[in-house]
């Protein structure tokens, strides 16, 4: 029971560590169209994730399928990046490009994406682990305790601008999303493949 918390703790690390802001940056463009209104989509676009990201995780301890290491650190940007641009088109283009459906498909890819840019650290966690699935679930209830921990900031924050600053949930998302697109930049360049 003691490693199981390791592990939940680990998730929980892995995700709010500040030093490696990729997943609060994800997870802040994957946020920011919702309210408290409409919190169950981005809930269960986060546990997709969750799901997806321990997923390719397993993949890798298990040996069935890994991916070259520095093309997975330039996707991870990408995939801010990508989540970003798809907030624009949810202000600006009120079509079924950016449904549910969608959405849940690029969140499961992105968290297939995420969860092998972080194999190589766990791989190495759990060389010597004899049993592999309590920790990869230990893992994964922190990533997901940690992803509602940010999710409530963001929607607390668009509350804050949206209803207490009068701010248009428009201007919002494009604002936020923009900000957040300046910030992958210096990732994009920096682990742009040779």
């Amino acid at each position: 029971m003691q490693d199981f918390w390791f592990y939940i703790k680990l998730g929980l690390e892995h995700v709010l560590d500040l030093s490696a802001y990729d997943h609060i940056l994800f997870l802040s463009a994957l946020a920011i169209p919702f309210t408290f209104k409409s919190w169950k989509p981005v809930l269960v676009l986060a546990t997709i994730f969750t799901i997806t990201h321990c997923t390719s995780l397993a993949f890798s301890v298990y040996g069935i399928f890994s991916i070259d290491v520095e093309l997975i650190e330039f996707l991870i940007p990408v995939t801010i990046a990508l989540t970003a641009i798809l907030n624009f088109f949810r202000v600006f283009r009120k079509e079924h490009v950016t449904g549910i459906y969608f959405q849940c498909l690029a969140t499961a890819f992105f968290g297939l994406i995420h969860g092998f840019g972080f194999s190589n650290y766990f791989n190495m966690l759990m060389a010597e682990e004899e049993h592999k699935l309590s920790p990869l679930l230990g893992f994964a209830t922190g990533i997901e305790f940690s992803q509602i921990i940010i999710i409530l900031m963001i929607l607390t924050i668009a509350y804050l601008m949206q209803s207490v600053l009068k701010v248009k949930q428009s201007i919002f998302i494009g604002v936020t999303s923009i900000l957040i697109l300046i910030a992958t930049i210096p990732m994009l360049i920096e682990t742009f493949p040779n």
